[in-house]
């Protein structure tokens, strides 16, 4: 049976979340509804991540098997007719090998948090961003972001109903730069742990707006306790951007930071 690779952009606002879940709209059922629509193959498919309720992707990637041969071109473009009314797009796909699989065999994942820093609230960008009035010092939040960086118990960035067997994770990158209005926060590891990047996000924000010293940020790390953590950040302005597969990831080629 011949295995697909896809990478897939979506807007999350209409969806609760990645994962299908019973008669709720979700991605996943709307990319299987695609397939079923041009092959008529009704299956499962995997995913890289599983993004949460109003999360979006510019790189999410997913894989799955056929019992046809299709070429590559022909899965992508037919996948993008039948989701022709829905806010999610195949950018491309290609056929790989039976090893291969969209979770398993990533070797990390990046996520991009956009934050809106001026007075007047969003309008192209409206649950896209999250819009936060009150200034933040970015280099403040990127200085507070250092100490987030390499192996940590995480369990403070945890959220309680996290399913994961070990709150140690390896952060690889945790990068906090200004463009204009935004700022972006870019974080980068092999995996995360249920709502890691948005609690790690919403506590540098309380950096940023003063409310938190820097070292506050370390030592709520080092208490490995979820009552430690700062406000979570809301889902609107989280994007998977990049999933690697290669022995190393290499994160740089795909940072603006």
């Amino acid at each position: 049976m011949p295995r697909y690779r896809c990478l897939i952009e979506y807007d999350g606002r209409p969806y609760k979340g990645f994962q299908a879940q019973g008669d709720h709209p979700t991605v996943q059922a709307s990319l299987e509804r695609a397939i079923l629509g041009f092959s008529g193959e009704a299956l499962r498919i995997t995913a890289a991540g599983r993004t949460d309720t109003g999360v979006h992707a510019t790189g999410q990637v997913v894989s799955f098997d056929l019992s046809k041969a299709f070429k590559a071109d022909t899965v992508r473009d037919a996948m993008n007719a039948f989701l022709a009314r829905e806010p999610v797009s195949v950018l491309a796909a290609e056929q790989v090998d039976d090893e291969f699989s969209a979770r398993f065999s990533a070797t990390g994942r990046m996520y991009l948090y956009r934050i809106l820093t001026r007075r007047a609230p969003p309008a192209l960008d409206m649950g896209r961003v999250w819009h936060v009035k009150k200034p933040l010092d970015a280099e403040v939040m990127a200085q507070a972001a250092k100490a987030l960086v390499g192996t940590h118990d995480f369990t403070t960035f945890r959220h309680v109903e996290c399913q994961a067997k070990s709150p140690v994770k390896t952060l690889d990158i945790a990068r906090v730069k200004r463009f204009g209005d935004e700022i972006h926060l870019v974080f980068a590891a092999r995996s995360f742990l249920h709502r890691q990047v948005r609690s790690m996000t919403g506590t540098l924000v309380e950096a940023g707006i003063g409310r938190w010293d820097i070292a506050d940020v370390a030592e709520a790390l080092a208490a490995k306790d979820r009552a430690a953590c700062g406000q979570v950040a809301p889902p609107e302005g989280l994007y998977l951007t990049h999933v690697t597969y290669e022995a190393e990831p290499d994160f740089g080629t795909y940072s603006s930071i």
